[in-house]
């Protein structure tokens, strides 16, 4: 009986911990609470292309740090983060048509009608290009469903 007991205060403190150490489950972070793996997310709308960020311009938002190319880029991120913060917290888009939360690879992108929408990879996101305006739709009827959940 000591034994279970001991075995479910470890389990109870590693889920603990684990909670603590994922933070906000609507963002996919690094446990640095960093987003986006480092990536500019304005520059993907800017340039059209994913361009790791700077440590030298950053931005908090929704208790996320983003970083940026250019002190440009993170001043107009400030001016308006919810034009440029990815949808579904930068999880994968495709994963959230499904009710679940994957991880992406940032080169796996695409911007639509000005938002940023990620996918785990490119394969995904070819899947996921099949249908965009469905899949955007199932994705937003499915995302207050499991944004709070954990990944």
């Amino acid at each position: 009986m000591r034994n279970l007991i001991r075995s479910v205060l470890v389990l109870l403190t590693i889920v603990w911990a684990g909670t603590a150490i994922a933070g906000d489950a609507r963002q996919n972070l690094d446990p640095d609470s960093l987003a986006l793996k480092g990536y500019d997310p304005v520059a993907y709308q800017t340039e059209g292309a994913p361009m790791p960020g700077s440590e030298a311009f950053t931005a908090a938002h929704d208790g996320a740090t983003y970083r940026f190319a250019s002190a440009a880029n993170r001043d107009a991120f400030a001016a308006n983060p919810a034009k440029y913060a990815p949808a579904f917290g930068g999880y994968c888009a495709m994963a959230v048509v499904f009710g679940r939360k994957f991880d992406v690879d940032p080169a796996a992108f695409r911007v639509i009608d000005g938002k940023l929408y990620l996918n785990l990879n490119r394969d995904v996101q070819s899947r996921w290009a099949s249908d965009i305006p469905g899949h955007i739709a199932q994705a937003n009827a499915k995302w207050p469903t499991i944004a709070a959940k954990a990944p």
